[in-house]
């Protein structure tokens, strides 16, 4: 695959225009990150769910371990603005 890297890399800078615009880059990285949170947020959240049915004072923890993939779609929001 290196070997092929440098052939790889003359062909992308042949183009005249560039493969991917920036609204293109930015939407891109919000389904990613939508993607990732949910993905983060499944296992957390059934845990979190769990944990607070065993013990009461487990709630606030639990409530912020379910909030802090949240913050990978705030960082793709910000990568929106940013981008354009």
């Amino acid at each position: 695959m290196l070997e092929n890297a440098s052939q790889l890399a003359e062909v992308a800078l042949q183009s005249s225009s560039p493969v991917l615009e920036n609204q293109g880059a930015a939407a891109i990285a919000v389904g990613l990150g939508a993607i990732a949170t949910g993905y983060a947020q499944r296992g957390i959240g059934s845990a979190a769910v769990g944990a607070v049915a065993e013990d009461d004072d487990m709630f606030v923890p639990a409530l912020i371990f379910t909030a802090l993939p949240e913050t990978l779609i705030i960082i793709a929001f910000v990568t929106i603005f940013i981008a354009q």
